[in-house]
């Protein structure tokens, strides 16, 4: 799930196998010259939100949408970074007994108590890892599986690995006008463009993109300071070849918390995620939904000492800052303002069911239980996602719901213990 989706969904295409053997060298060059066409026809300045839409899902050219390798555990392998389904089978097989209690939840409301059965829309279903995982554990309690993702390349991948699961599996080119069943999003908010803000110690103003060496724009203030990559050092060469320059323009627009921001600080506000809750809303007529994502409650996400925001980039499992840099090459994203999803949620008419840590989470849903007998291989992969250092604390679980209601006595299973809702 990425940006604009029932607009983009229809322009997707498949990288070509020649385009492939071609590096992506020259494609990283095609979408240069893309992101130069679009700051061009923008009058030469671009708001970073439609940047990083350009740079990660442009067909044929952008980061998700060329077909090189992204998700997977190791450098050496061509990944990037690892998501937890990759990370362990085990993810899935906890996030089912979560999955399982909605299907009955739905079934009762039908009168079938017992049934248990329904459907399931994952948005931005990776390498479809989780998928395979979800129907592995339900089993024929899943319905169907629909799954909506923006690139072509991995719905193919895809395809692939869910192929022993045949028809029950489908791939939708556009929202569905009416969503009945249990809703998935892992990592899908992060990679949703977001809009910069920088405030200089009196003024706000909205950071965009231009052209290198094309002179200053009437009412922008080039800001030439590139970040400095963090874990990986970029040669001389990579710092030359960028095309690219930060640009302020004056905005009314403001973080949505009133703190005491100091003088450099450039931040992050979120109107694409929240246009998705809104459009979910819309269409969710009954049943459940949850989020797995790394980021902050607005208190946290707007704290003094984060403010260099949270944008960042991932390439060979090392992170840097430079969002200008490569671009193409590498994964872009931000942390997400869950306060501001959850209440765009509820504006439009959901209910926030639980907000939780993933470890909480999974522990919540038996994954203690899911490890007994397993190797040391198994137990290590498996305590990244609950270590508090690791996936644990920074990853958090947001459930939402429409026309559902629990027995007396009964919980949200996922949410069981360790509730943070009065958080948000």
């Amino acid at each position: 799930m990425r940006t604009r989706l029932a607009s983009r969904l229809a322009t997707i295409r498949c990288v070509s196998d020649a385009e492939l053997q071609a590096g992506s060298g020259s494609l990283s060059a095609r979408l240069r010259e893309r992101l130069g066409e679009a700051i061009d026809a923008a009058g030469g300045w671009l708001p970073f939100e439609r940047f990083m839409a350009i740079a990660l899902y442009e067909p044929g050219l952008g980061y998700y949408a060329r077909g090189a390798p992204i998700f997977g555990t190791r450098a050496e392998d061509g990944s990037d970074f690892v998501t937890a389904p990759e990370l362990s089978p085990l993810f899935g097989r906890a996030l089912a007994r979560q999955v399982a209690q909605v299907f009955d939840l739905l079934g009762a409301v039908d009168g079938a108590v017992g049934r248990g059965s329904a459907e399931i829309f994952e948005f931005g279903a990776g390498s479809g890892a989780l998928a395979e995982q979800l129907l592995g554990a339900l089993g024929e309690r899943v319905a169907r599986y629909s799954i909506v993702d923006l690139s072509g390349t991995l719905r193919a991948r895809q395809q692939r690995r869910l192929a022993p699961f045949g028809a029950l599996v489908r791939w939708l080119d556009a929202w569905p006008e009416r969503i009945e069943g249990v809703v998935l999003g892992n990592e899908v908010l992060d990679a949703m463009p977001v809009t910069l803000l920088a405030f200089d110690g009196a003024r706000w103003a909205e950071r965009g993109v231009v052209r290198v060496g094309r002179g200053a724009l009437p009412g922008t203030v080039r800001d030439e300071a590139r970040p400095r990559a963090a874990g990986r050092a970029r040669d001389e060469a990579s710092v030359e070849s960028s095309a690219f320059a930060w640009a302020d323009r004056a905005t009314p627009l403001r973080p949505p918390l009133a703190a005491p921001y100091v003088a450099g600080t450039v931040t992050e506000i979120h109107p694409q995620s929240e246009a998705f809750v809104r459009s979910l809303a819309a269409r969710l007529v009954r049943g459940a939904a949850f989020f797995v994502d790394y980021g902050f409650p607005e208190a946290e996400y707007y704290l003094p000492q984060r403010h260099m925001g949270t944008l960042m980039c991932h390439r060979a499992h090392r992170a840097d800052t430079d969002a200008l840099a490569d671009v193409g090459d590498k994964d872009i994203t931000a942390h997400v303002n869950f306060s501001a999803v959850a209440l765009a949620a509820q504006d439009a008419g959901l209910d926030v069911v639980g907000y939780t840590s993933q470890a909480r989470f999974l522990l919540n849903c038996g994954f203690v239980s899911l490890l007994e007998g397993a190797d040391a291989h198994t137990l290590a992969a498996a305590g990244k996602l609950v270590n508090e250092h690791e996936m644990g604390e920074l990853f958090k679980v947001l459930g939402l719901a429409r026309g559902l209601a629990l027995p007396a006595g009964e919980d949200w299973i996922g949410f069981a213990e360790g509730d943070r809702t009065h958080r948000l």
